[in-house]
């Protein structure tokens, strides 16, 4: 199974909502194993998604790309691979 990008990242809490979701891939702060994607992107089970916040930069490794499993509680959707906080200098893409 796959999930969208955008969808992946408001169901495993990962941003509050879809619309940020799609508006942080749109603008690239969001890459999928070293990728530029689209918010329509499939996300698949061992991807690894990068979201780079204003200070914060997140690598995660997926583990569930099911909707319906995303949408229970107690589901671990992702494992942390890196977790870096950024000083307002760094810039992480361009």
């Amino acid at each position: 199974m796959s999930i969208r990008i955008d969808k992946y990242l408001k169901l495993s809490r990962l941003v509050k909502r879809r619309t940020i979701a799609q508006e942080m891939v749109e603008v690239g702060a969001v890459r999928i194993s070293g990728r530029k994607v689209k918010p329509s992107t499939d996300v698949k089970v061992d991807d690894v998604v990068e979201i780079a916040f204003p200070r914060r930069l997140l690598k995660v490794l997926v583990l569930v790309d099911d909707e319906s499993c995303l949408k229970r509680k107690g589901v671990e959707p992702y494992r942390i691979v890196l977790d870096e906080k950024l000083s307002p200098e760094d810039l992480v893409w361009s």
